[in-house]
Parts: C-alpha cells; sequence; structure tokens
C-alpha cells in the first residue's frame, strides 16, 4: 500500500479544464474582443444620440419661451398689432389691415392732433359682435397667441379713428358743405376719404380736460364722437382708454406704409387755453 501511495503522489499535477491563454482559441478570442467592442460603440452611439435629442429640445423649449416673454413684453409696453373690420378709416386704412400701434403714446410721447388712435371703447359706441366659433380648441389657442401679442388684437372691443380736438379745444363744423374748425381754424383735412365731406351733421363742442375728439377719415361711414353724444362721456373719449398710436401699416404687404401724422393739416390752429 505504501508503495502505490508514492507511485500516485509522483505523477505530475494535472489542472482541467485548462485556464490559460494557451487553452483558448486565438480567432475565438478575437471575436469576442470585436463584439465587446461594437456592443460598448453602440451603447457610445445611443448615449450620443440621446443626449444630442435632449439639448435640442432643451434650446428649442429655451428659445420658444425667449420668444413668447419677449413678444409679451413689446405687446405689454412697445407695441401692440390690431386687425381693422370695419370701413370707417378709408382711405388711410380699409378691412382687414394689420396695423402697429406704439403703446409709448399717451405716456413717454403726447397725443397730437392728427394721431391715428386706438382706443378701448367708452361704452355703447360698438354693437355687440358674436364671436367667430372657432371650437374650444381653437378659440383657447387664438386667444393664448393674441394674450402673448403672436395674433393681431381684432377690433371687436377697440376703435380706431383720428385725433381731432385734444383737451380744451374747441372743435365745430356747420354741417353739410362747411369745414371742421378747431380753435376757430378751418382745417383742410387731406386724409378724407375720397368723395367724403368734413361732417354732413353740424357740432359745436369743447373737449373736456382728459378727454379727445375723435372722428374717422370716412366721414360719411363713421359713428364717432359726432353720434355718441348721448353715449357715457358725451362723445368724448378719455385719455385713460387709449392704446396707443397707430404707426404703420404692416398686412397686407400690398399695403404696407408708413402712417405719418399730418401735421401740416393742423399747423395754423393755436394751443387751447387749457394746453
Amino acid at each position: 500500500m505504501d508503495d502505490r501511495t508514492d507511485e500516485i503522489d509522483d505523477l505530475p499535477a494535472r489542472r482541467w479544464p485548462p485556464t490559460s491563454a494557451q487553452g483558448v482559441d486565438p480567432a475565438d478570442a478575437a471575436v469576442a474582443s470585436d463584439r465587446a467592442r461594437a456592443t460598448e460603440h453602440r451603447h457610445a452611439a445611443r448615449g450620443r444620440r440621446q443626449s444630442t435629442g435632449l439639448a435640442w429640445a432643451r434650446e428649442t423649449v429655451i428659445i420658444l419661451g425667449s420668444a413668447l416673454v419677449l413678444s409679451l413684453l413689446v405687446k405689454t409696453f412697445l407695441v401692440q398689432a390690431f386687425f381693422i373690420p370695419s370701413s370707417s378709416m378709408h382711405d388711410t386704412l380699409i378691412e382687414h389691415d394689420r396695423i402697429l400701434v406704439s403703446k409709448l403714446t399717451p405716456g413717454p410721447f403726447d397725443l397730437h392732433r392728427g394721431d391715428v388712435v386706438v382706443f378701448k371703447d367708452p361704452g355703447g359706441w360698438l354693437e355687440p359682435v358674436a364671436p367667430a366659433d372657432r371650437g374650444p380648441v381653437g378659440e383657447a389657442v387664438n386667444d393664448a397667441l393674441t394674450w402673448v401679442g403672436l395674433l393681431p388684437q381684432d377690433a371687436g372691443s377697440h376703435l380706431v379713428k383720428r385725433v381731432i380736438g385734444l383737451p380744451g379745444d374747441h372743435v365745430a363744423c356747420a354741417g353739410a358743405g362747411s369745414p371742421v374748425t378747431v380753435n376757430g381754424v378751418a382745417i383742410a383735412e387731406t386724409y378724407l376719404a375720397q368723395g367724403a365731406i368734413p361732417s354732413e351733421v353740424a357740432f359745436d363742442k369743447v373737449v373736456p380736460e382728459g378727454f379727445l375728439w375723435v372722428m374717422g377719415d370716412n366721414r360719411q361711414h363713421s359713428a364717432d364722437s359726432r353720434f355718441n353724444t348721448g353715449n357715457p362721456g358725451g362723445g368724448f373719449v378719455p385719455v385713460d382708454n387709449v392704446v396707443g398710436v397707430a404707426f404703420v401699416t404692416v398686412w397686407p404687404l400690398s399695403r404696407a406704409a408708413v402712417l405719418k401724422n399730418p401735421g401740416e393739416v393742423f399747423a395754423d390752429v393755436p394751443a387751447s387755453s387749457e394746453q
């Protein structure tokens, strides 16, 4: 028994299965290495695509958000767009014109005779208008875009007219065939619509402090101060109701133009005692 034991102990040590590289096929090792690298590359590429997509989405949100905030700030403090729905300001403005209104006047800048102004209805000037049926989603989108200034404000609750009399001015007209006078001076209104006369009705008013006397350029088709003397304010428009002064027509492109104040029309009008 002892001899057998010595015989077994003297046998060389064996390892199975082989654990060194000497027991692995080099071709199999190369394939495994290539697969590992390909998997690693796929994961890296997927990570890069996800990172690029997130970065693009984040930048898009930032850009759109900034644009909306800027548009809201511009609309609130500087400029607002309006849509012209009626013929009362022919030929200066016609139906479907889009205009930009400077909100710096009144404010940092003063109103002047001849300015084309957009103002909130003082009460009773406009007939109720049924809103367009856009559906709940369309209405919400329209209201949101209008609120931030990306769509023009429908003039359904606003009016656009020309300032004829400032606070303290004496405005008058003897009726058909007679010119409008401001503080006793007859004015030659070069902006009137073709074929229009200064006024088919007579009026004689002194503009109260804090109010304006306004008239449309298309006099025979304009429900302006002359025809609202029985409404709140007696036909006068509170200066506080003025949204701003229209300074440019931007759409349609064929009618794009700067709306200049016709200062020469009122050049000889003296200031009132209250100005």
